[in-house]
């Protein structure tokens, strides 16, 4: 990278600091078109600690290209102990252009592959088929994290010519499926394919939803649509898949949950960008949820930096409970707490597995909705109105409720109308949980009722809604051995408020 190069570096109206280096340049084509034949040129350059987050590579694409490949590559010099090594991303955007939520986005990879090619007829997956039009397209590469001593990279593009072939239409997945009209249905929204970073195909993620016993899944790639159309033959009756994708930006992932197909979500920018609320609104247009993912994940760019003003529910539970979960729900509940004392909006919780391979369960944690039928808006509504609880499998049933007197009744994510001194009796039912679990009643005051769970799975409270402005439940193995006693054990299941008075 030359010094001029640097002098480009700038912050985009509305996203993160860009690096564009200087355009690659073909020869045009022949009259209207090549019958054949390849041209490429390769590009290398050193990015310096503290590079910005993208770097563009403009390529001007003349007429009768038939396909655009690209491939890469960058060093992984030492780096002491604690310091991030180099990772480079990588993806590409059309003629369109690079503008931040514009329609120049043709795909993306992020550090899943080396290389990718595109075509009308086909294209890697992550990528979008459709024809390689004229005029300048930009690789773009990201430099999730840089060593001390520079990134030194190498891309190569690749014009291959002929005649372009036929885009096929994409083929989505229903909006609703059989289902049991009311009833609660299981689904996991946050999963990957091959399509991002995942090993396992559409196929086999498909064939291990149906073997964990769900009735619905949400398709979630790092940062592209191109799953969406990937589902062909996979869905029926017993299983819905849903469209919608994670939004990885540097600064915390969210989900995009239930959008329509195709609809692209940009990643391209911060939190000190001011540009979250954007995005989350064309979520919303989009049909589909806004939620934080792993909010306390250990992963570079992984903790979550946006708030949660725009978000309509939040991931606490992903993949194999473990200590950043447990911060997660702690932090979920403050805000449930929060919300109960100003009498204001409460985000419902989630839980995903977030698998990515084999090892990794699908399922695993799901959550459980309460829907009027198995369709996307029955879905979403159950979801945003919090009447959802979270299970380590198929196998955990529970049911938990409140009543009053006068036969009133609430469930999970509704309110029992009560007087604030007025008896209320909190019911768990719980079954399919390992043995010597306990089951733990958590109020805006704490945890206030902690017992083995019974033979019979039935757990029983009284309170008013003075002592308990809402009550959730929690199930829990015991803790592990050599722990401390006094920090509980992996969840098993646990339940979105029943609200009191």
């Amino acid at each position: 990278m030359h010094r001029r190069d640097l002098l480009k570096l700038t912050a985009a109206a509305g996203a993160a600091g860009v690096l564009t280096l200087d355009t690659v340049t073909f020869a045009r084509a022949d009259g209207p078109g090549r019958a054949a034949g390849d041209a490429s040129r390769t590009v290398t350059g050193r990015l310096p600690a503290g590079a910005p987050d993208f770097v563009y590579l403009p390529v001007d694409v003349p007429r009768g290209v038939r396909e655009i490949a690209v491939s890469y590559a960058y060093d992984r010099p030492p780096v002491p102990a604690g310091t991030p090594g180099n990772a480079c991303d990588i993806g590409i955007f059309d003629e369109r252009g690079t503008e931040l939520g514009g329609a120049g986005f043709r795909g993306w990879s992020g550090g899943a592959r080396t290389e990718f090619s595109i075509s009308a007829e086909r294209a890697t997956p992550g990528y979008l088929a459709g024809p390689v039009r004229p005029g300048t397209w930009h690789v773009a590469l990201g430099p999730y994290t840089v060593a001390p001593q520079g990134l030194a990279y190498e891309v190569t593009v690749t014009l291959r010519y002929g005649e372009p072939g036929r885009t096929p239409r994409p083929v989505y997945p229903p909006q609703r499926a059989g289902g049991r009209g009311r009833a609660w249905y299981r689904g996991d929204n946050h999963l990957h394919t091959v399509y991002s970073d995942g090993r396992r195909t559409p196929a086999e993620v498909a064939a291990a939803a149906r073997a964990a016993g769900l009735d619905w899944i949400t398709t979630t790639e790092h940062n592209t649509t191109a799953s969406h159309g990937a589902w062909e033959g996979l869905w029926g009756d017993d299983l819905l898949i849903l469209t919608g994708e994670e939004v990885t930006t540097r600064n915390g992932h969210f989900l995009a949950l239930g959008t329509d197909p195709g609809v692209f979500v940009d990643w391209r920018y911060r939190a000190r960008d001011n540009a979250f609320g954007r995005f989350a609104r064309a979520i919303r247009r989009a049909g589909g949820l806004v939620v934080p993912a792993h909010p306390h994940g250990t992963c570079v760019g992984c903790n979550w930096k946006f708030g949660f003003g725009d978000a309509d529910a939040v991931e606490v539970w992903n993949g194999p409970f473990t200590p950043d979960d447990e911060v997660a729900i702690a932090e979920w509940d403050n805000a449930l707490v929060a919300a109960v004392a100003r009498g204001g909006r409460w985000l419902p919780a989630l839980g995903n597995s977030d698998a990515h391979r084999e090892g990794q369960t699908v399922g695993h944690p799901q959550t459980v909705v309460l829907a009027d039928g198995l369709s996307r808006t029955a879905l979403l509504a159950g979801i945003r109105a919090g009447r959802s609880w979270i299970a380590e499998s198929s196998a955990v049933r529970l049911a938990f409720s409140a009543t009053g007197g006068r036969g009133a009744r609430a469930g999970i994510g509704e309110r029992l109308r009560a007087e604030r001194d007025a008896e209320v009796t909190v019911r768990l039912a719980v079954s399919g949980v390992p043995d010597g679990c306990s089951a733990t009643f958590v109020t805006d005051q704490g945890r206030l009722l902690s017992t083995p769970v019974p033979a019979d799975g039935r757990v029983e409270w009284r309170t008013t809604p003075s002592h308990a402005a809402y009550v959730r439940a929690e199930v829990r193995r015991p803790p592990a051995d050599g722990g401390a006693p006094e920090v509980p054990g992996p969840m098993v299941a646990m339940t979105n408020p029943v609200f009191l008075g």
